[in-house]
């Protein structure tokens, strides 16, 4: 798609769809307001000019600490509105990860929902060049009460006339080890990821309503629950809490969503429910997302038969905004990612960055409009990330004679057995495919000859017991993909490390 040189992206998503005459249509609905197109138009315009009455100009920073509500949007929006540069941040992370993000951004404003604020005053302190804080939905204290002063302002706003290839806002990498890095897209990244994906494989229309367990601060989510639905003038059900099964199933049930977003570990998690039924569900379901990471086999193929709805297994990146790998409705194959969403190119490569050929393991990398430039302030990571117009996932993958590829795991997580390449993922999916396994993590580790072997580490659904469970675990692993491939050592546990978007650390594990 061809954009002019001066393009904003507000313009694009909040404006085309007033001329569409759906300025009374509901754009965000939360669970203490809704909010239509018209009024996050005019409600983004106090928030630019909010901004502008606090001496924040074009290109400097703000960051929004801010969970799932109406405001997000608003914030978010007016800041684009205002040329002014939105940091979408976490809402899980500890006082010190805060202040690392907030340090390296350089942030000059802060919007913060109240709840996160107790987490968050011990940085404060320590961040000079932090000059404001709003505290949004609830007791602002000593800062700026974010409801009261948008109030003040006027709901008039010129849109700056930024250029297309301008930082539009910047998200923070999850962090699964070391602290998050920031990821710059520009103003044209958000519809290109919402035609491409949204639009091109999904099919979201004007009349569907999404929700996406996955927060607006995640890459993830932010297509899900904002671009993709206001690229067509959809509607998006947020919720600021925790998506627990009870949460989402609840919301499912009220709001009759057309589409969900979720990550495997809660599909796994809901299917494990006593409720999960399409009776007490959405009747309205059509189609499911599911990326974070690769969806087990078993898990769509057990939500297809009790759902009835099928899940788009895809495979997405901060760096490179959403999906660009993904299975499509009336073609999927499950326990593969698909083949490339139609506007991105894919390259399977071995260490010695050489394309290999079908059915052999390599690094998979991705060339397409939406990748970012960079990180901030982190030279050697951005050179060994982004060769050109090629971006290194970090991914391992296999692709079969049909194109369709097939995850193996992280670069960092594959290891060999007996001098044969195993994959984290593919031991898993075996594991999980058993009737009493609700999740599994799999690393590898020594043996007292010094040898590498798999180990596993799985949480049992509330109606097995450990006892015994190690040789009916590990004669169904060999049965399933292969007598060498089963763990050596199976730890029960009650819960796995994952990062804020539901990734299994497994380096934890390692350790």
């Amino acid at each position: 798609m061809e954009y002019p040189r001066n393009y904003n992206a507000a313009s694009d998503f909040i404006d085309r769809n007033i001329a569409k005459g759906l300025s009374d249509k509901t754009a965000f609905i939360d669970p203490e307001r809704s909010l239509t197109y018209g009024e996050l138009q005019s409600e983004s315009s106090r928030a630019a000019n909010l901004l502008s009455a606090h001496g924040i100009g074009r290109e400097e920073r703000v960051a929004m600490l801010v969970h799932d509500t109406v405001d997000f949007p608003v914030i978010f929006w007016g800041a684009i509105k205002a040329g002014v540069i939105p940091v979408a941040l976490n809402t899980l992370l500890s006082t010190d990860q805060y202040h690392y993000i907030l340090e390296d951004s350089r942030a000059k404003v802060l919007f913060v929902s109240a709840p996160l604020l107790e987490t968050l005053t011990p940085a404060l302190a320590k961040l000079p060049q932090l000059k404001h804080v709003f505290v949004v939905g609830g007791e602002s204290g000593p800062h700026i009460d974010f409801a009261a002063s948008l109030a003040q302002e006027s709901d008039s706003f010129e849109t700056l006339e930024t250029c297309a290839d301008e930082t539009a806002f910047w998200l923070y990498s999850s962090g699964s080890t070391g602290m998050p890095k920031g990821v710059p897209h520009i103003h044209t990244s958000l519809m290109e990821t919402a035609r491409l994906y949204g639009q091109d494989v999904l099919g979201i229309q004007e009349n569907d309503v999404v929700y996406s367990a996955a927060k607006l601060f995640f890459a993830y989510g932010l297509g899900n629950g904002m671009s993709f639905p206001m690229s067509v003038g959809a509607t998006t059900i947020l919720f600021p809490g925790r998506p627990t099964p009870d949460a989402v199933l609840g919301l499912l049930k009220e709001h009759q969503p057309t589409i969900y977003c979720g990550v495997p570990t809660l599909y796994a998690a809901l299917l494990a429910h006593p409720d999960c039924s399409r009776d007490k569900a959405s009747a309205r379901l059509r189609i499911c997302l599911s990326a974070g990471e690769a969806l087990p086999e078993d898990v769509g193929k057990s939500w297809r038969k009790i759902m009835d709805v099928d899940i788009l297994d895809g495979v997405g990146s901060t760096e490179m905004l959403h999906i660009f790998l993904s299975n499509r409705p009336g073609d999927i194959v499950y326990g593969t990612s698909g083949v490339a969403v139609p506007g991105y190119d894919l390259r399977l490569v071995d260490d010695q960055g050489q394309d290999i050929a079908d059915d052999d393991v390599g690094e998979l990398l991705v060339r397409g409009s939406s990748a970012a430039s960079g990180y901030w302030n982190q030279r050697e990571k951005t050179r060994r990330t982004f060769e050109g117009e090629w971006t290194r996932t970090g991914d391992k993958y296999t692709r079969d004679g049909e194109g369709r590829y097939h995850y193996c795991g992280r670069t960092d997580d594959m290891f060999k057995v007996s001098g044969i390449w195993v994959s984290p993922f593919e031991v898993e999916s075996a594991l999980i495919s058993h009737e009493s396994v609700l999740e599994a993590a799999v690393v590898p580790f020594e043996d007292p000859d010094g040898l590498t072997k798999p180990k596993a580490f799985v949480i049992l659904q509330e109606t097995a017991t450990p006892e015994g469970m190690f040789d009916v675990l590990k004669d169904h692993v060999q049965t399933s993909i292969g007598k060498w491939k089963y763990p050596r050592d199976i730890v029960f546990v009650e819960s796995l490390p994952k990062t804020a978007t539901g990734k299994i650390q497994r380096f934890k594990l390692r350790d």
